[in-house]
C-alpha cells in the first residue's frame, strides 16, 4: 500500500527534559485491517526497503510476509495458511530473510527461510504448542534465536540447517500463571556479544552473554518495570540505548538508557495503536510497527526523528 505521510502530534516532553526525544512522528504506510494486515514485526533491508510480517490472525486472514520500499510499493514475499501466523523475522547478510511460523500444524511450525530468488522453506521445527516470536541472528550468521513466550524459552537454530536445541530456559523468561494473557519472553535481538530478550508478563529487559562456547551466561537484568514490553532495538550497534514498545494496554514507547531508567517517549497521543516493535535507522529514524488490535484499528507503520541531542543530554544517559 502507498505510504502516506499523515502528521501526528509530536512526543510531549516528560520530566525535566526540555526537548522531546522523538520529533516529525509520521504514519510511513497505512494498512487495512480487515484484510489481515497487523504489522508484528519490521527489518530494515540495506537498500532501505522494510520486510513487514503481518499477523492475519486479529481477523481470521491468512498471515503475509511483505516488502515494503521507501517508496511505498508493497510485494507479497511469502504468503501464510489460514490460522498460522507469522511473527519475528530477520534478514542474513546474504539477503535470505528468516521468519517464525507460529503455527497448530506440526509440519508447519517453525523457523523458515527465503532465499534470495528461492522459495520459502522450513529450517527448523518447533512445538506447535509454542509461541514463536522474536527473531535474531548472531552477527557471523551462523546462529537464529527464537523466542517461545508460551513455554519460556529462547531456541537456538543452526543457519546451516539441523534440528532446533533450547539454548535457554528458566523462570525469568516465563510468563505470569496469573495473567490474562499468559506470554513470557517475546522479543529478541543480538547485540555487543549477548543475547537480549524482553518479558511481556514481568515487564523486563534481559542481557544473556553468550560464552566462547555459543552458552548463555548469566542473565542479567538490564531494566524492569516495563509493562507489555514486545520487541525492541537499539539506537546502533554500538550502543545499549533501547526503544522498547509496549503493547496494549500500556501502549507506548520507551527509551531505556544503559544504566536501566527509562522514560516514555511515545504515548496514543502520538498515534500509537498497539505498538509491537521498534526498529532504529541510521542513528536518526525510528519505526514503530502498530497492529490496531483495538478499534478503530488504526494498523500503520509510523516514523519518527530520534532527537540525539535531547537523548544523550539527559543524565541519566
Amino acid at each position: 500500500m502507498a505510504a502516506v505521510l499523515v502528521s501526528t502530534p509530536a512526543a510531549a516532553t516528560g520530566g525535566d527534559r526540555t526537548e522531546p526525544v522523538i520529533t516529525q512522528v509520521k504514519t510511513a504506510a497505512a494498512f487495512d485491517f480487515g484484510s489481515g494486515d497487523s504489522p508484528e514485526n519490521i527489518t530494515v533491508n540495506p537498500n532501505g526497503s522494510l520486510t513487514v510480517s503481518m499477523l492475519g490472525v486479529p481477523v481470521n486472514k491468512p498471515p503475509k510476509l511483505v516488502r515494503i520500499t521507501s517508496s511505498g510499493q508493497r510485494t507479497t514475499l511469502v504468503g501464510g495458511h489460514q490460522g498460522d501466523q507469522i511473527t519475528g523475522n530477520t534478514r542474513g547478510s546474504d539477503g535470505t530473510v528468516y521468519y517464525n511460523v507460529d503455527s497448530d500444524d506440526t509440519s508447519r511450525a517453525g523457523v523458515w527461510k527465503l532465499p534470495p530468488h528461492g522459495r520459502p522453506q522450513r529450517l527448523a521445527a518447533l512445538p506447535a504448542d509454542g509461541l514463536p516470536n522474536g527473531l535474531a541472528i548472531d552477527p557471523a550468521g551462523r546462529t537464529l534465536y527464537a523466542a517461545d513466550g508460551v513455554n519460556g524459552m529462547v531456541w537456538a537454530v543452526p543457519v546451516s540447517g539441523g534440528a532446533a536445541r533450547v539454548w535457554l530456559t528458566g523462570p525469568e523468561l516465563a510468563p505470569d500463571p496469573e495473567a490474562s494473557l499468559k506470554l513470557g519472553v517475546n522479543g529478541v535481538r543480538f547485540h555487543k556479544g549477548a543475547v537480549w530478550v524482553s518479558n511481556f508478563n514481568q515487564g523486563t529487559l534481559l542481557r544473556i552473554p553468550v560464552t566462547v562456547h555459543g552458552t548463555p551466561g548469566r542473565i542479567h537484568t538490564a531494566a524492569d518495570n516495563l509493562p507489555d514490553v514486545d520487541d525492541f532495538s537499539f539506537l546502533n550497534n554500538h550502543s545499549d540505548t533501547v526503544f522498547a514498545a509496549q503493547n496494549d494496554p500500556t501502549d507506548r514507547v520507551s527509551v531505556v538508557h544503559p544504566n536501566g531508567t527509562h522514560e516514555s517517549v511515545l504515548t496514543v497521543d502520538d498515534g500509537l495503536a498497539s505498538p509491537t516493535t521498534t526498529t532504529a535507522v541510521r542513528g536518526n529514524q525510528l519505526y514503530i510497527a502498530n497492529a490496531g488490535f483495538n478499534a478503530p484499528h488504526d494498523q500503520k507503520l509510523q516514523r519518527g526523528t530520534i532527537n540525539l541531542n535531547a537523548l544523550t543530554a539527559h543524565p541519566r544517559h
